[in-house]
Order: structure tokens, then sequence, then C-alpha cells
């Protein structure tokens, strides 16, 4: 039995819940192991420029989104598990193309992108069905910790993925990590296939129209709490990742470090992902989740501008790791909230398609910011570019308001 001491009580979370955190775990173990590895792929093998990598980055999170949208219903209105494995299997399917195509002397930049689309379309369908399957699977009082162990595996995948992904590169070729994020989705596969507690008869229809499709959409909006937070966190993620690309230019070109310093600078403050997800279920049990998401809200928008700041050498290593550190230890703890929250506030019967809205949601405005800022940056510089998106994110707690984060959940209409 998986238990997570809490104090002053025990929430149990079942075998099964073990089951699906293993399947998270290695997924994103995977993720992580082979991140960048599309990019990598483009510019080491294919040998391609600036923009088609960026377009790379982009097409794969607007298209995947795109082709997300009408699915939602298709998974709500379904049982959760085959719809994980499948996406599970499609993905593994996807990737194990790349390899064998690049042995035949066959790879091209349109397969690299139809696979980035693939890979991006399953992973906001895993994610939509998990959701909606932890609900059912884990009691209401343990959602918090539920959602804390997987922002806690996140992180750690986070922390070690990345450098040992590029130690394998370094030594095996990039297409060496494709293909063990390949096989971490056959793993998860068999951990959400061992899962052996019945799973409710999924709810509602099985129509598939304008209604349907919309409807994740049309319950957040409606929903005056759970819209503020869909809107703050697509807002922030989108302005927090449009720091990645900048930094990787601004570091690794016009700062001139090493890539060994370049991976250490984001991989060593991960490590507050794992304080701030172990934190996050005593601080609500102390002072509640709205007081936590306010709190930790406001503080993860305080940091990013710094990193408009960085500097060469040794102090400018520090500072884009003092401002990670921060800026991760706030979202390791604000994350698992926002999830639990996100879940117990809505009905079960719409937990797929609000879930799909919401990566879909995110992905497409994620990648509508990360073009939008490329061009910025080449406009008035690297620096000046980051400095627009601290600027902004320290807005974006106005979202935040008492009244929403304390809204109680209702009973759908």
């Amino acid at each position: 039995m998986t238990e997570t001491r809490v104090p002053g009580t025990r929430v149990r979370l079942g075998r099964d819940f073990g089951w699906l955190w293993a399947a998270f775990a290695v997924s994103t173990a995977g993720t992580w192991l082979a991140l960048d590895a599309f990019s990598l792929i483009a510019v080491l093998v294919l040998d391609s420029g600036t923009a088609q990598v960026s377009f790379l980055a982009a097409a794969g999170l607007a298209a995947g989104a795109l082709i997300a949208v009408p699915l939602a219903p298709w998974v709500e209105f379904r049982r959760k598990r085959p719809a994980m494995i499948g996406a599970d299997l499609v993905r593994c399917a996807a990737l194990l193309t790349l390899p064998l195509t690049y042995v035949l002397d066959a790879l091209s930049f349109t397969q690299l992108v139809l696979v980035s689309v693939v890979v991006a379309t399953a992973d906001i369908v895993f994610k939509a069905a998990s959701g909606a399957h932890l609900k059912a699977l884990v009691p209401a009082d343990g959602l918090l910790v539920a959602s804390a162990r997987f922002e806690t595996t996140m992180w750690t995948a986070t922390a070690l993925g990345p450098p040992l992904g590029g130690a394998a590169i370094g030594t095996l070729g990039p297409l060496t990590t494709v293909v063990g994020d390949a096989l971490s989705y056959v793993l998860s596969a068999l951990g959400v296939r061992a899962i052996r507690s019945p799973e409710p008869a999924p709810t509602g229809g099985r129509a598939f129209g304008r209604a349907e499709v919309i409807e994740g959409w049309r319950y957040l909006w409606h929903r005056p709490d759970l819209r503020a937070l869909f809107l703050n966190t697509a807002l922030v993620n989108g302005l927090i990742m449009v720091g990645a690309p900048l930094m990787a230019v601004l570091m690794l070109r016009e700062l001139r470090f090493p890539v060994w310093q370049y991976s250490l600078a984001f991989s060593v403050p991960c490590l507050g992902g794992l304080v701030g997800s172990r934190l996050a279920p005593r601080l609500v049990r102390r002072h509640g989740a709205g007081r936590v998401l306010r709190v930790s809200g406001v503080a993860r928008a305080c940091w990013p501008v710094g990193l408009a700041f960085t500097g060469p050498g040794t102090g400018g290593l520090l500072v884009v790791m003092a401002v990670e550190l921060g800026l991760i230890t706030c979202c390791g703890v604000f994350n698992p909230v926002m999830a639990r929250e996100r879940l117990r506030r809505t009905a079960s019967d719409r937990v797929a398609r609000v879930l799909t809205a919401w990566s879909v949601t995110s992905s497409a405005v994620t990648a509508a910011l990360t073009s939008a800022w490329g061009g910025l940056a080449a406009t008035i510089g690297t620096r000046e570019a980051l400095g627009a998106a601290g600027v902004l994110l320290l807005g974006t707690p106005l979202l935040l308001r008492r009244r929403v984060t304390e809204c109680p959940a209702r009973r759908p209409s």
C-alpha cells in the first residue's frame, strides 16, 4: 500500500496509484533525457538553420494542439486507461521512425516536424486521460499529495535528465536519447496496464458536435475560479518558456558559456522544485489552498526579470542559477496545489475536456509567444526581450484575486 504522511494525517493512495505514478515517472524521465532532441537532430544531422529550428519548436506545439481539440470528447466518453496506453504506443512508434530512417539515410526535416506534431498530440491526449483517471483512482483527500508526488518526480527528472542526455548524445550520437524516450513509453504503457481496480464507466453522450468539442473552454469560462487559474497559468507558462531559446542564444552565443555550464545553470536549480513540491501539502494544511496559490503565484512571477541581468563568467552563471532556483521553488509549490484545485473544482464528466482545453491553450499560447519573442529579440536585442517578458510576468498575479482563489467548488450546471 502506497502511503504518504502529512502532519496530523495519513493519506492512503493505494497500489494502483503506485502503478500510475511509476508510468508517469518512467515516461517523464525519458522525455527529459531527450530534451531538445529534435532541435539537436535538426542542427547536428540535418544542418538546419535558426529559422528552421524555431519553426520546428513552434510547429509541434501549435499543430499538436490544433489536432488535439476534437479528441477531447473522444477521450471524455471512453475509458481512460486504453486511451493512455494508446497514446504511449503512438508516441513510441512515431519516435522510432527517426532512428530507422536515419539508418536508411532517409531522415528529413519534414519527417522531424511530423513526428513532433504526433508526439505533441499524443502528449495532450495522455495528460487529459491520466488527469481524469487520477480523480477516479485517488480519494479526494489524496489529490494534493498525489499531485505533489507527480511534481516531485517531474523536477527530479528535469534535474537529472538533460545532463545524462547530453552525455549520451556526446558519446553515442543525437538519436540515442530518442530511442530511450521511445522505450520509456513502452514501460509507461505496461505500468498503466498493471492497474487492476475497475475503471468507472464513462458518463455522458457520444456526440462529437461543436458543443462537445468546445465544452472544456465553455466550462472554464463560466467558472470564475477555474477561469482565473486557467488564464494565469497559460500566460505565465508562455512568458516563462519564451526565455528558453533566448537564454540559449544569450549564454551560448553572446556570452560564450561552455555547454556544460549552460546545462548546469538550469539543472541544479530544479532541486528547488523538489523542495517546493514537498512543502506544498504542509503549506496548504496550515494556510489554505487559496492563500498558497496567491502567495506562490505572486512569488514565481517576480524572478524571471532577473535573467535580463545575466553577465559573463561565474557571476553571470550564479545570477541564472539564483533566478531559476527561486522561480522553480515557487512553481514547485504552486503547480501541485493548482492541479489539485483544478481537479477538485471540475465535474467528473468534464475532466478530460477541461484538461484538453487547458493543455491545448497552454501549447498554443507558448507557441505564439515563442515565435513573437524570437522576432522581438531580433529587433530590440536578447536582453531587452528577456526583460520585457519579465516585466509582463509581474502583472500576471492580478488574475489570482482573493475572491477567485478562495471560491469554493460548485456543483456544475
